[in-house]
């Protein structure tokens, strides 16, 4: 079953996309966190870091957070976040990276 990201990917729903390349599509999240809160997925469907292959499409997500980060001008600092798993705050089954900034944000985040 596709998830909510393989039809963002699919463009089956909308959403407003920043970045993409062969590997990873990049778009704002429907419930942000911070002044710029985007999503990077993995095209490739791959459930989350504990079924992370040798190899492929997740070896990308810190490319693209560097390229968005310098696009959305966060020359302050960000923070790039994977959440695995239930108790880890992972709430859709594939692979992607949040990628927060614009303001300060604290420690431990929560």
């Amino acid at each position: 079953m596709a998830t909510l990201f393989t039809k963002i990917i699919n463009r089956e729903i909308p959403a407003t996309i920043v970045y993409e390349d062969e590997h990873v599509v990049a778009f704002r999240d429907i419930d942000p966190q911070a002044p710029v809160h985007i999503v990077i997925a993995t095209r490739t469907p791959i459930a989350g870091l504990a079924e992370l292959p040798d190899s492929g499409d997740h070896q990308h997500i810190l490319n693209a957070a560097k390229k968005i980060a310098a696009q959305e001008s966060l020359t302050n600092g960000y923070r790039v976040v994977l959440n695995q798993g239930e108790d880890g705050g992972q709430s859709v089954d594939h692979l992607h990276a949040h990628l927060l900034g614009g303001r300060h944000l604290s420690w431990p985040p929560g």
